[in-house]
Order: structure tokens, then C-alpha cells, then sequence
């Protein structure tokens, strides 16, 4: 009875291992502590010295150890190829092997000394060879045919767990990829500099993709070459590399093509450019996609491993996603740097314009006494008939007052400002294309823009672009009025004033207003209340609206905001 109750009792043993085995799952979802605790099973299942849970890398092809128990460290560090060894022969054939006696088996590599026996079995998922398990013992023949079928049926148990965990794992790991992916999209497209923007995707990028080193190539002006624009992880020598030659270049076949493109080592394809730069980075593998806006390719993101690494498609299409949206950040950044540079012309212009405007007063001084003056020296120009050095003195004088008299009409006549074209506008289109050139603008300084049309407001006749002038300078010292933000409202209305009937554009701002003082000097040249303010263009407005026949109205409240309302008549006179 005590006989037959044995192997019952080792089946029971057995079956506890593979349910232990099961239940590592519920303990533990990370799949080096599932790999650690298999093989803790399988030693103390098999009464083993020491064992160690091999997987095939399938970048390198080699047997890395995962997970051991006994191993001394160096034993750790050893990788076998496939068929190397009695492990690399089970991984080559995928097929179970137990040996009674090392020493007499040639396949028998010598990982820790006073080993005699050694069983492997493999590791298979979905007809797939991940790995072996493998067990040893200093005792000769220290695995029994039962013992090989246990380990088995514990391999194809760990496979089924390892499949779970690593599904989780994979799931996990996705999960906290599109979350970063969220976050760096907020981030780039958030960013207002080109510069900004390059630098966060190429830190993103390697955070991402989880590689040492990321840089981003844009097109030249030329659209023949690729110029380094940014990079993460490069030495500052990198920084400095030359230009790529689209066609000639692997990169230049990712924008070509536009098309990811995945290189297992770039030392040992022909079309890699500065290879010996890439051996002092210690560049190996290589991913780079392209940077696409609209149909146009404006470059490639490319990132780099210093080990050999194939690239999954998971990688790919993450890189690809943040590619996408790297894309849009860099033109936008570089249209805002645009809209900053036609601001800064627009308020260049509004300088100039004012300087003609003091010109024209100026000439206009000059010129009432100069005319006083050779009214006078008249007389004197023909009294020194007989003296003919008095004579030739008073020649000069007469000539030098037609020569100032010559250039104060020049003065006028440059600093006169062009009549307008008057036509019939339409007020909705003025306001539309007012919308388009300041909505960076209130973007960036967190304004908020109302428009509201009147009713029967018909067409305004009005020079369109002395109009867009008058209403462009009015928005823009409204922002400034608006340095935490606010709401900047654009309205239209049919009024009835002075015996007339106008239409008044009004824009209207919810910043600090304005003192009495101030309000009653606004449209003097050069008045301002900024630090880095001109002051002339609230000049220039009242100027175009004296043009138009027109007026302005001023209302402000402090604390509250202000409004400027510009009246132009419908009917000419």
C-alpha cells in the first residue's frame, strides 16, 4: 500500500508545482519576478544545485540569462549562441535534453565547476521557441525520464503565464506610452519658438522609444540637403556634422519615400553617411521616420541605439505618432515667428510714419519764418550794387534761402500723406481679415475675440487698407492693455450722429483703462503710457479717420477697459 501510494504522491507534488506555477501570475505582474519565481519551482522541483531561465534575444540572435539561481556571476555574463552547448542545442532544436554525465557529453560547456549532470527543456509559445529552461545538480544523473516530463509540463505552463504577463505588461507599457505621447503633444504644440520645440521632441522622442540618442534633420531652404536641427544624447562634436545630400543619403530616402526606414546597424550599410562618426557615438541601430505637414515632408526624426536593436511596430508607429504632431508644432512655431516679424515691421512702419508726420510739422515751422525772412532780405539782395563783395555774399544768402525753401517743400511733399482710395467695403470682410492676422496674437497672450455685426450696416466707404491700419493698431494696444489675458471684442453698428449717418467700428478691451489725463492726450504723436511703447499709433489712427471725414470716440474705465470707436460717414461730402 505504501508501495503504490508513492507515485500518487509525487503526481500530487507535481501538480502543486504547476498550480504554484499558475498562481505566480495573481502575485505578480512584472515578468522578471514571473521568470524568478519559475525557476525557483523548477530547482526546488528537481532538487537542482542550480538552474537558469534562458531567452533568445531577437535582435542578436544570442541566449541571454534572465533569471538563475547558483550561477556565480561570471556564469551569469556567458552567451551562448544557438546550438552552443547543451542550451543552445535544445534552443537550435527545440527539443527537450537530459545528460547523465557531462563529461561525456561534447555539446557541455563549463559554466560552474563540480556540475555532472544537466537537463534543458524549451520554452514554446504559439510554435514559437522563446527560451529554455535549464537545471543542474552535482550528483550523475540526477534527472529522471519523469523528472524531464515534469520540467516539461512546467515549461508549457510558463509559457501560457509568461504569454499572460508579458500581454499585460505589453498593455501596460502602451497604455503609459500614449499617455506620454498625450502629455509631449501638449507640450510641443503649447510651445511658441522653433528652438523649444525641437528640443522637447528630441528629449521626448528617446523617452519614448527608450533610446540613448534622437536628432532631427530639416530640409534646407533648397530642399537638396538635410541640416542637423536639434539633437538629445550626441556629443558636442555630432552637433556639428555636415550637411546630408538627399539623394545619396538613407535619410534622403525616408523623405523621398515618406516612409519609416529601420536600419539593424548602420556600420555595416554603404548609404550611411559620417560613419565614423556614428563609431565615436557608438550609433548602431537606427529609426527614422518622417516629419510630415499637409503633403510636404520637412524632415526626419530619427532615433538611435547603441546596441543592436529591431526595431518593433510598435516603436515605429510611436515615433511615427510623435513625428505627426512634431510636424505641426514646428510650422506653427515658425508661423508665430512670422506674425512676430510682420508685428514688428507693422510697429517699424508705425515708426516711420510718425517720423514723416513730425517732418511734415517741423518743414511746415520752418517754412512760415523762412518765407518772413526772404520777404525782408528782398530789399537787401539789390543794395550793393557798388560793393561787389557785399553783393556776392548777399547771392549766397539769397541762394541758400531758395535752397532751404527747396527742401521744406521736398519734406512736405514726402511726408503728405496719400489721399485714399475710397470704395465700397464691405465691414464683415474687414473684420475677417483682421481675425486671420491677429489670431497668434491673441492666442499667445490668452485673449479671447467677440465679433458682432450690426444690423443693416451696409457697405463703408473706405480705403480697405488705411481702415485694416487704424483697426490693427487699435487691437494690438488693446493685448498690451491686456497683459493677463482678457476679452477683446470687434463690433460693428449703424449710428446716427452730427446730422449724419456713419458706421462706427468699435473695438473694445476689458484692460486696466485709462486715466482722465491720458484719455485727453491720446492722439498726440508720441504719447504712451509702456515702457517700450512708440506712441504714434493712436497718431496715425486719428490721422486716417481725419482722411475718411470721419471721427473717434473714446470710452474707459479704470480697472474695466477702454473702447475706441471710429465714426466714418456713409455719405462722403
Amino acid at each position: 500500500m505504501a508501495k503504490s501510494s508513492k507515485p500518487l504522491k509525487e503526481k500530487y507534488s507535481h501538480l502543486q508545482a504547476l498550480y504554484r506555477v499558475t498562481s505566480v501570475m495573481d502575485s505578480s505582474s512584472e515578468p522578471k519576478d514571473v521568470l524568478n519565481k519559475i525557476l525557483s519551482e523548477a530547482v526546488k522541483l528537481m532538487k537542482a544545485r542550480s538552474g537558469s531561465f534562458i531567452l533568445i534575444d531577437p535582435n542578436s540572435g544570442l541566449l541571454d540569462i534572465e533569471a538563475s539561481m547558483g550561477l556565480t556571476n561570471k556564469a551569469q555574463r556567458i552567451k551562448l549562441k544557438l546550438g552552443e552547448g547543451i542550451t543552445g542545442w535544445v534552443a537550435a532544436h527545440a527539443k527537450p535534453l537530459r545528460v547523465a554525465d557531462v563529461k561525456n557529453e561534447p555539446r557541455y560547456i563549463r559554466a560552474i565547476a563540480g556540475t555532472r549532470s544537466e537537463m534543458a527543456v524549451p520554452v514554446v509559445i504559439r510554435g514559437n521557441l522563446i527560451g529554455v529552461i535549464n537545471v543542474d545538480s552535482d550528483r550523475l544523473d540526477a534527472f529522471s525520464a519523469v523528472d524531464q516530463e515534469l520540467l516539461e509540463a512546467l515549461a508549457a505552463q510558463s509559457a501560457r503565464v509568461l504569454q499572460n504577463v508579458w500581454l499585460v505588461s505589453q498593455l501596460r507599457d502602451k497604455a503609459a506610452q500614449l499617455e506620454t505621447l498625450f502629455n509631449v503633444g501638449q507640450t510641443i504644440v503649447s510651445a511658441v519658438s522653433v528652438e523649444e520645440v525641437l528640443r522637447i521632441v528630441t528629449e521626448k522622442a528617446c523617452k519614448l522609444t527608450r533610446t540613448p540618442m534622437c536628432s532631427i534633420m530639416l530640409l534646407t531652404s533648397g530642399g537638396q540637403e538635410l541640416k542637423l536641427a536639434a539633437s538629445h544624447g550626441a556629443s558636442r562634436q555630432y552637433s556639428h556634422k555636415p550637411n546630408l545630400p538627399i539623394k545619396e543619403s538613407l535619410l534622403g530616402v525616408v523623405i523621398t519615400r515618406k516612409k519609416p526606414l529601420a536600419i539593424l546597424d548602420v556600420r555595416e550599410s554603404q548609404r550611411y553617411h559620417h560613419l565614423e562618426l556614428a563609431k565615436r557615438e557608438k550609433l548602431v541601430s537606427l529609426l527614422s521616420v518622417p516629419l510630415i505637414y499637409g503633403t510636404e515632408t520637412v524632415g526626419a526624426l530619427s532615433v538611435y541605439t547603441r546596441v543592436r536593436h529591431r526595431f518593433s511596430n510598435d516603436e515605429i508607429k510611436i515615433l511615427s505618432a510623435l513625428a505627426s504632431l512634431s510636424a505641426i508644432a514646428i510650422e506653427k512655431a515658425r508661423l508665430y515667428s512670422r506674425v512676430l516679424e510682420v508685428e514688428e515691421l507693422l510697429r517699424t512702419n508705425e515708426r516711420l510714419s510718425a517720423l514723416g508726420l513730425l517732418a511734415a510739422e517741423i518743414a511746415h515751422e520752418i517754412r512760415n519764418p523762412l518765407a518772413v525772412m526772404q520777404m525782408l532780405f528782398y530789399p537787401f539782395e539789390h543794395a550793393f550794387e557798388n560793393d561787389p563783395a557785399r553783393r556776392k555774399d548777399a547771392e549766397i544768402i539769397a541762394a541758400k534761402m531758395k535752397h532751404m525753401n527747396s527742401i521744406v517743400d521736398q519734406i512736405l511733399s514726402y511726408a503728405r500723406s496719400t489721399e485714399p482710395t475710397i470704395e465700397p467695403r464691405s465691414v464683415p470682410s474687414i473684420f475677417e481679415d483682421l481675425q486671420l492676422l491677429v489670431r497668434h496674437k491673441l492666442t499667445s497672450h490668452d485673449v479671447k475675440l467677440v465679433v458682432h455685426h450690426g444690423e443693416n450696416v451696409p457697405e463703408v466707404p473706405a480705403d480697405k487698407a488705411q481702415i485694416e491700419q487704424a483697426l490693427l493698431n487699435l487691437i494690438l494696444n488693446a493685448v498690451q492693455a491686456m497683459p493677463q489675458g482678457g476679452t477683446l471684442t470687434l463690433s460693428s453698428r449703424l449710428v446716427q450722429k452730427r446730422g449724419k449717418t456713419y458706421a462706427a467700428l468699435t473695438v473694445a478691451d476689458t484692460g486696466e483703462g485709462m486715466v482722465e489725463r491720458v484719455r485727453a492726450a491720446l492722439f498726440q504723436p508720441f504719447l504712451t503710457t509702456k515702457p517700450k511703447g512708440t506712441g504714434i499709433g493712436l497718431a496715425i489712427v486719428h490721422k486716417i479717420i481725419e482722411h475718411h471725414r470721419g471721427f473717434i470716440e473714446v470710452e474707459s474705465t479704470l480697472g474695466k477697459g477702454s473702447s475706441f470707436s471710429l465714426f466714418i460717414p456713409i455719405h462722403v461730402g
